[in-house]
């Protein structure tokens, strides 16, 4: 004898609820390093940090680590986004191309209007203590490894003859380090775009490379 299953009772619709939001957490590393940016390590407080991002203290830990982990990742999160003009300014045909892009991209970044002024990696290295040397270091590696990049590309322009063949690229590469460095101080003092742009100006006047046509 064969049994029938029954069905079940029609149980009444429950209004469904919308999926909780879910956390974002390129939003939340970007609000982080608009704080480092505008503080430095230093000046910037757990509560400012977690206030920005919109967490508490324990999931600010789960997710990010603690305050320098969290710097840590702010930086590269600066670099791959802030930053990114560099590669492309470095491919560019000559080396007159190569530092102009690479100054006005600096001083945009700079003076974005809407972020805060100066260089997450200028004011996140100064005034550093003792126990935020080791991430001042790596800020320091971090330019250095930029300046490098920049000199090997200002040696292939001598090589090249776009550079004159007496050209010091290591000296001119720490040249422009130096103008990209002292345009952040400035920009974080209240320079405006304009004001950085005039300072462009008079280096590539002076610029051992070729001028082009225009």
């Amino acid at each position: 004898m064969t049994h029938k299953t029954m069905d079940p009772p029609d149980r009444p619709s429950r209004p469904r609820t919308g999926r909780p939001r879910t956390f974002d957490e390129d939003d939340a590393l970007d609000r982080a390093m608009e704080v480092f940016w505008e503080k430095g390590y230093e000046g910037s407080s757990l509560p400012e940090l977690t206030a920005a991002m919109g967490m508490n203290r324990p999931s600010l830990y789960a997710v990010f680590g603690n305050k320098e982990a969290l710097f840590r990742r702010a930086v590269e999160r600066y670099q791959s986004t802030r930053l990114d003009f560099c590669d492309a300014a470095l491919e560019a045909a000559t080396s007159r191309e190569v530092v102009e892009r690479l100054l006005r991209g600096s001083a945009d970044v700079q003076t974005c209007p809407d972020s805060p002024h100066g260089c997450l990696g200028t004011s996140g290295a100064l005034a550093c203590g003792d126990e935020a040397r080791p991430l001042r270091d790596e800020l320091v590696a971090l330019r250095s490894a930029r300046e490098q990049r920049l000199r090997q590309r200002l040696e292939r322009a001598v090589a090249e003859g776009d550079l004159p063949a007496h050209a010091d690229a290591a000296q001119l590469a720490s040249f422009v380090a130096t103008i990209v460095q002292g345009m952040a101080v400035q920009a974080a003092g209240g320079a405006t775009r304009d004001e950085l742009y005039r300072t462009i100006d008079f280096v590539m006047a002076a610029w051992p490379g070729k001028q082009e046509n225009r």
